[in-house]
């Protein structure tokens, strides 16, 4: 029996003959395979800039730190990584959370407004398992407030929002990062990336990836020869290595492939799971185009009269791995202890993790392996 995870990588020989070029050439970090990744994926979401670093948590971090927003609060949702909060917290924002839309299973426009206050300095929604959250709602709410807006699109490379453009093309928004982590849709082993059209922002960016250390004179005009570099601001080391940009401009160029072969999956589980009264699938958007990185569906596990631990080894039995995404984060300790979330802060994200389950959804599935998970979930009653 074929074991499944929820997410995997897809490594071909296209991306294999790509890093080893890069391992053969005179650069290792920072050189042209980076700036060729960078050009590569700006020109595909549609936006003007874009900056390229090491993980997508580092993207979260420097984007906001480029911004340098001062004290004050930043907006987002429970149902998300820690990461995206706790990049608020790195450059000294106190997190916020407002609840999700059970119908979409993002942040609420409604309990964002709810929550903005003369404090509020950003507002980062994500782009949960791929469907783009409400971004004019977003853009509307801080045009008239000193408000930035960041979008968490870790999830949505690919996906278009509501009336078309693709994520990332930052029309209701400051910024929008990505990450390549392995289990997302496009991998470079490691990776992350902020997309602009705010060209201050994207120089800033430069320079705090990269320990805020510039070679252009600025403070310090007397350049004394080549070898010159001034710190102007705290950076961080936060670049992409060559191997890294190679792989990630080999796989953008599978993205559309990738793209079909999930939407193709997820189809044909929503055809197998209609009509189960104990299992709410995900959010439909007809007319929009969404490459989903997760397939999450909600179960009722009262109803089958099984537990979530139990319902995710009898998968495990069948071959088939599930994760949970996610602990809504005003949950976890830390943000117990140092912000005093509380469990019923924010009750539809807490209703929705109570029923949530990752289902495997990755582009080198097989129609054999698509049939094994389908078999496996609805032999759970």
């Amino acid at each position: 029996m074929t074991f499944i995870p929820y997410g995997r990588h897809h490594i071909d020989a296209d991306d294999e003959a790509a890093v080893v070029a890069v391992l053969r050439s005179a650069f290792l970090t920072q050189g042209p395979a980076t700036q060729a990744f960078e050009a590569d994926l700006a020109a595909y979401v549609g936006a003007k800039y874009c900056a390229v670093v090491c993980n997508g948590t580092a993207a979260l971090h420097i984007c906001m730190a480029a911004m340098d927003m001062g004290p004050g609060e930043g907006v987002t949702t429970p149902n998300t990584f820690v990461a995206t909060a706790n990049a608020m917290a790195y450059v000294g924002l106190t997190p916020v959370f407002a609840d999700i839309d059970p119908a979409t299973l993002n942040l609420s426009p409604t309990a964002t407004r709810a929550a903005l206050t003369p404090q509020t300095r950003l507002i980062a929604p994500v782009h949960f398992a791929g469907l783009p959250a409400d971004m004019p709602a977003f853009a509307a709410m801080a045009a008239d407030r000193d408000i930035r807006i960041v979008e968490d699109a870790s999830h949505a490379i690919g996906s278009e929002y509501v009336g078309g453009g693709r994520v990332g093309n930052c029309r209701h928004s400051d910024a929008t990062i990505f990450s390549f982590h392995p289990v997302k849709t496009i991998t470079a082993g490691e990776g992350g990336a902020i997309v602009t059209n705010d060209e201050a922002l994207y120089q800033r960016l430069q320079i705090v990836r990269s320990h805020g250390v510039t070679r252009e004179p600025g403070l310090l005009t007397d350049n004394p020869g080549s070898w010159w570099y001034e710190q102007q601001m705290l950076g961080f080391n936060y670049r992409m290595t060559e191997m890294q940009g190679a792989l990630g401009s080999s796989q953008l160029r599978k993205l559309e492939r990738f793209m079909a072969r999930r939407q193709a999956i997820v189809a044909r589980y929503r055809q197998a799971f209609a009509g189960l009264n104990w299992l709410v699938r995900p959010p439909e958007t007809p007319g929009q185009t969404v490459c989903q990185h997760l397939f999450v569906v909600q179960i009722d596990f009262d109803a089958i009269g099984r537990t979530r631990p139990q319902v995710m080894a009898a998968l495990l039995d069948q071959g088939v791995g599930s994760q949970v995404h996610y602990i809504p984060v005003h949950l976890q300790p830390w943000y117990r202890e140092t912000f005093g979330t509380a469990a019923g802060q924010q009750p539809a994200a807490e209703r929705y993790y109570e029923r949530c389950l990752s289902l495997p959804l990755f582009p080198a599935m097989t129609d054999a392996d698509v049939e094994q998970v389908i078999t496996a979930v609805r032999g759970l009653v």
